[in-house]
C-alpha cells in the first residue's frame, strides 16, 4: 500500500450489490436498486460510487448530503413540501441533507454518488 495519496478510478462496470428499498417505503412499482459503493474516506464520512435502478418510487428521509449525476435514464424528486424536480441522463444535482419526500424513478437509471454525512 502507499504511504501518500492516490487516485481512486471509479468502475461503472461492477454489479454492486442489492440495496432495494424497505418494503414499507414503497409507493409504487417493484423498484430494484443496486449500489457499487468504491470508496469511503478513513472517517467514514465521505463515500461514493456507482448506483442503478429500475422504475419505482420510494419514500426517502436523507440524513446525508449526496452529489449525483445521472449518466441513464429519468428521475423525480418531489419533497413533502409538494417541490417537484426532474432530471434525466446528462443532469447532476445535489440532495441535501434533511431532504423529505420521495425518490420516482420514471426510467431505468444509473447514477454516479457522492455523499457525506456529518457524524456527531
Amino acid at each position: 500500500m502507499a504511504d501518500y495519496p492516490r487516485i481512486v478510478a471509479l468502475d461503472r462496470y461492477q454489479t454492486g450489490e442489492s440495496a432495494n428499498p424497505s418494503p414499507e417505503k414503497i409507493l409504487s412499482g417493484i423498484p430494484r436498486v443496486r449500489v457499487s459503493n468504491q470508496f469511503t474516506d478513513p472517517t467514514q464520512q465521505f463515500f461514493c460510487g456507482f448506483w442503478s435502478s429500475t422504475s419505482g418510487k420510494w419514500r426517502v428521509r436523507y440524513t446525508e448530503y449526496e452529489l449525483c449525476v445521472l449518466i441513464e435514464g429519468r428521475v423525480r424528486l418531489e419533497s413533502v413540501h409538494g417541490e417537484k424536480n426532474d432530471f434525466r441522463a446528462g443532469d447532476a444535482f445535489l440532495v441535501p441533507a434533511g431532504y423529505e419526500g420521495a425518490w420516482e424513478v420514471a426510467e431505468p437509471c444509473k447514477k454516479w454518488y457522492a455523499v457525506f454525512e456529518v457524524k456527531t
